[in-house]
């Protein structure tokens, strides 16, 4: 016993001052900026959405009591409520779970003085959904201009861009923008007036965004959704100008559809899988303005049973969006994003690996007390860069708080009918481990998805040839339970499958990665 112990104190330490080389300690040092740069972009985001906390409060201190609508009063004014122009809300449905009655109704009681209308559109009238929205839109009715539509089976595309294209082909002919919406997003009153008036202000807008902020449910598999989200918010908070897109908020100006301009129409419909991606990519391609407003973040209400192999449903299906593609530069930079994406998040995971063995060499040294220079040398090396490690990530969990801080606060000032939304049910060890979890998987999920070139999306398979839908497969096996965040019901009892652990779900998944035609996720 004495020898293996010995054996493994060996080990332990020939692997401690491996970390000490100058490559082990360039990686180390590496995770130590990664978590720097993070912090930095939380910062920079936090300061516009604080900006817009202090303009809002101080509009309200000056008499403006409804400043969450409106920065100028006299918007206000009948004359001016009268020309806002028309718009046209459209929203894919898919199944029906906790959080969507309360995330409709913030969408139909909008505060918007010009015209609107609602279109909910569905694939079918088997959907939970149907009868849901219907019982809700009935009473609504004598308020609200809605109505469902049923779209139908999609063929040449993902089931949402079918049913997004079906709700344009349904909007009223005077509607000037369209507004593009997931129905798990909860809006503010203002929001769509907010929208309307950058567009109005900025004819050159090609599309107007936001970004969720997730509100994790407790389970670990809500924390990685809230950990992946929160690097991406950087790109969403910059006040104006981005790159980013994302799916859940889009407004648009309804004549780009009607005329098919930039190809948004035969984009989508040629192949589209994924709604944002295909339209930032044609955004770029055109040089087309992209823009996001400090007060575009919504609050992302996570399914309390989220458990992790819906997580990891969920990033499966996150990573495979870079699969897709509409022209050779739009595959070179989703190829780009894919490398330094995986490089980052394992580059981001090693240095806590190899922290973990200097803390451990170390305590051994300490409990056995080991007396020989060198490995005390190399120990003493070891936590220094552990302490390094702990300080920036400290910085890192600080400024990540500080910008869910902020955005909670000007969801709050945003709807202030609402529940109040607070910090306290964070878990800031979660999110560590979410941060390591997440991290450690995405380039796992990534491989998989660049070498099957298939996914399954509530209970619907596509299949990708070069970048765009070929192959669509319905089968009852393939219809989960529930979706992975909202936890939505997709058919009732229908295609319920049995429940799985994450680990037989990952081996299902490494077995389809072989044979990816005789399993399904």
């Amino acid at each position: 016993m004495s020898t293996t112990l010995d054996s493994m104190d060996s080990m332990l330490f020939s692997l401690s001052r491996a970390f000490c080389t100058p490559f082990a300690v360039f990686v180390q040092i590496q995770g130590c900026v990664i978590c720097l740069l993070l912090a930095l972009g939380w910062l920079m985001a936090a300061y516009v959405r604080n900006r817009e906390i202090k303009r809002i409060k101080n509009s309200m201190k000056a008499g403006n009591s409804l400043a969450f609508l409106y920065q100028d009063m006299n918007e206000l004014e009948h004359s001016r409520q009268a020309k806002l122009p028309r718009v046209s809300v459209v929203m894919p449905l898919k199944g029906f779970g906790e959080h969507n009655l309360h995330n409709w109704r913030s969408q139909i009681t909008s505060l918007y003085g010009g015209p609107l209308e609602f279109l909910f559109v569905l694939e079918s009238t088997e959907d939970p959904a149907y009868h849901a929205v219907s019982r809700l839109l009935a009473t609504h009715q004598d308020h609200v201009e809605a109505k469902v539509v049923i779209a139908g089976l999609a063929t040449t595309c993902s089931q949402k861009i079918h049913n997004q294209l079906i709700g344009v082909e349904k909007m009223h002919k005077d509607t000037k923008y369209v507004l593009f919406l997931d129905d798990d997003v909860s809006l503010h009153p203002g929001t769509i007036g907010a929208l309307t008036s950058e567009m109005e202000k900025n004819p050159e807008i090609f599309i107007q965004t936001g970004y969720p902020l997730d509100l994790p449910s407790g389970t670990l598999g809500s924390y990685c959704i809230y950990e992946y989200h929160m690097p991406c918010s950087m790109g969403f908070a910059t006040g104006g100008t981005t790159f980013f897109l994302w799916g859940g908020c889009m407004m648009m100006h309804a004549d780009d559809f009607r005329q098919d301009r930039y190809g948004v129409v035969s984009g989508l419909r040629d192949g589209g899988y994924s709604d944002d991606m295909t339209l930032a990519a044609l955004a770029g391609a055109h040089k087309r303005l992209i823009t996001s407003p400090p007060v575009a973040v919504f609050p992302h209400p996570l399914a309390t049973d989220l458990s992790f192999g819906r997580y990891w449903n969920y990033l499966r299906k996150q990573t495979f969006v870079l699969e897709s593609y509409i022209s050779k530069v739009n595959w070179i930079m989703n190829k780009a994003l894919f490398a330094v994406h995986c490089y980052l998040s394992w580059g981001f995971v090693a240095p806590y690996v190899m922290s973990v063995i200097h803390i451990t060499s170390a305590l051994r040294i300490y409990i056995k007390g080991y007396s020989q220079l060198e490995d005390a040398t190399f120990a003493s090396s070891g936590m220094s860069l552990v302490i390094l490690l702990a300080i920036c990530t400290f910085i890192e969990l600080l400024a990540m708080w500080n910008l869910t801080r902020r955005e909670v606060t000007l969801c709050n000032l945003l709807s202030p009918e609402a529940p109040r939304l607070t910090l306290a049910p964070y878990n800031w060890g979660l999110i560590f481990i979410a941060m390591l979890v997440d991290n450690f998987l995405y380039p796992i999920s990534a491989f998989r998805s660049h070498v099957s070139q298939s996914i399954n999306w509530s209970g619907i398979r596509y299949h990708l040839r070069n970048g765009k839908v070929f192959k669509i497969e319905r089968r009852n096996d393939m219809v989960p339970a529930k979706t992975d965040l909202g936890g939505k019901h997709l058919y009732g009892k229908k295609g319920a499958t049995h429940k799985a652990s994450f680990l037989s779900s990952l081996g299902r998944n490494l077995a389809h990665w072989r044979q990816p035609k005789k399993f399904d996720v």
